[in-house]
């Protein structure tokens, strides 16, 4: 089966969470034996990284992605004028487009791997994109329209819908129409689509959700989705990422993620804030190394409060550096959706974990067995506090979260469902 795969980034190197997902569904793609054609967009300093995917693809087709403080504004106006998500808009580009349509208008395409909702208006769908009444769709013969699978990494809209309620208050009314927007968008991408997959039961629900709010039908009258939206949780390589060995009387906490997304710089704003000095105040010898690419400005500001005790690096090559000398990893995130990658990864390289409830949605470990989850600044400290003090406790999490990585989330395992849609395509069409 030949498969289209659009990509909003280049899914190579696997180095945050959005790739190491696209990348292990990828590979297995390409290791049950489809061929595979990209279309991704491609900013400046991932051209290096092309090559490396030339193995796994038979084509490689790249749009270059260019954004500025400009072209942000000029989206976000169109975006206003037009009702369509500002998310959705900022992402589209005219040769990105005329890309996708002519090779699916070859009619040599058997699938369409949809990464992430912006990539879905580039699609030809059958009678136009969802959301957009004045497009028009590719000719195609009858018989030779690809299968659509949208891959959600997440439902977007109700990540927006809880951002409401840490955003300052004048982003507020932005940030609900943006949501309301979203969540119409996606759920006509839901509806459009052949297969969804979901990274968990709580984003399988949101899709559902939106699908059905944004479906036109007579009173009483339901439609046909839920068997079309399988979950399929996010992969880890237990076999390439290994336990850490890590030193006795650390007193490090570490914390990774990609810093210019929203929801991540909040958690370690709230984490600087409310809950680092209730740690300090029990165990002053306690540092903090916050690791991710593009820090905010005021993440600086707030570790001057802290002079040599907390260190913000911005992007690193190698984490090992890092993992081997942290006692515990905090991820302490407040508003999100989707499975915590970092999370899967601390668990394959058994690094104790603190989190939040919605830190842990959508990945079955148990609080006090394989992760520690407290909400409050208080019982958030007082975990952290606890692993500090008590490598045993240490240990226990370790092994554990090691032990359910293995068991529930390794690639080898967890992607077996992706033949359910992409084998029973290829067994129809031979």
């Amino acid at each position: 089966m030949r498969i289209l795969i659009l990509t909003q980034i280049l899914p190579y190197p696997p180095d945050a969470g959005p790739r190491v997902k696209t990348w292990h569904v990828i590979r297995y793609l390409a290791e049950s034996g489809h061929r595979l054609i990209l279309a991704s967009f491609v900013r400046e300093e991932e051209q290096a990284h092309i090559p490396a995917l030339e193995s796994l693809f038979e084509q490689v087709h790249t749009v270059p992605l260019r954004r500025s403080r400009l072209r942000d504004a000029w989206d976000w106006m169109i975006s206003q004028l037009r009702g369509r998500p500002f998310l959705v808009v900022r992402d589209y580009d005219p040769g990105m487009r005329e890309l996708v349509h002519g090779l699916v208008g070859s009619g040599q395409i058997d699938a369409i791997h949809i990464d992430q909702v912006s990539m879905a208006q580039f699609v030809p769908w059958r009678g136009g994109d969802p959301g957009e009444p004045d497009s028009h769709e590719v000719p195609m013969r009858a018989n030779a329209r690809p299968l659509v699978v949208f891959d959600a990494h997440n439902a977007v809209w109700k990540i927006l819908d809880r951002m409401k309620g840490t955003a300052p208050l004048p982003l507020r009314p932005v940030i609900a129409l943006e949501a309301r927007r979203m969540r119409k968008y996606e759920g006509e991408v839901v509806r459009s689509s052949d297969f969804v997959l979901a990274v968990s039961e709580v984003d399988r629900c949101s899709l559902l959700e939106a699908a059905e709010a944004s479906t036109v039908r007579e009173p009483g009258a339901e439609i046909a989705l839920d068997g079309n939206v399988v979950t399929i949780p996010i992969a880890v390589d237990t076999d390439a990422l290994q336990p850490t060995p890590r030193p006795s009387g650390s007193y490090n906490i570490l914390t990774l993620g990609t810093l210019h997304y929203p929801p991540n710089a909040d958690g370690i704003r709230w984490f600087l804030r409310e809950v680092f000095p209730l740690i300090k105040r029990q165990v002053p010898g306690a540092t903090l190394s916050i690791v991710g690419k593009n820090p905010p400005g005021d993440l600086f500001r707030m570790a001057h409060r802290y002079p040599g005790d907390v260190t913000i690096t911005g992007f690193v090559p190698q984490l090992e550096p890092y993992l081997s000398k942290a006692a515990v990893l905090v991820v302490p995130v407040r508003v999100g959706g989707g499975m915590r990658v970092r999370i899967l990864e601390a668990f394959a390289f058994a690094i104790p974990t603190v989190t939040t409830t919605v830190g842990l949605e959508g990945i079955d470990g148990i609080p006090g067995e394989h992760v520690l989850v407290g909400d409050e600044p208080q019982d958030f400290a007082a975990h952290v506090v606890n692993l500090l003090r008590d490598e045993l406790a240490q240990a226990k999490l370790a092994m554990n979260g090691r032990r359910l990585a293995e068991a529930r989330y390794d690639r080898n395992e967890v992607l077996k469902k992706l033949d359910l849609i992409y084998g029973e395509r290829v067994h129809a069409s031979t």
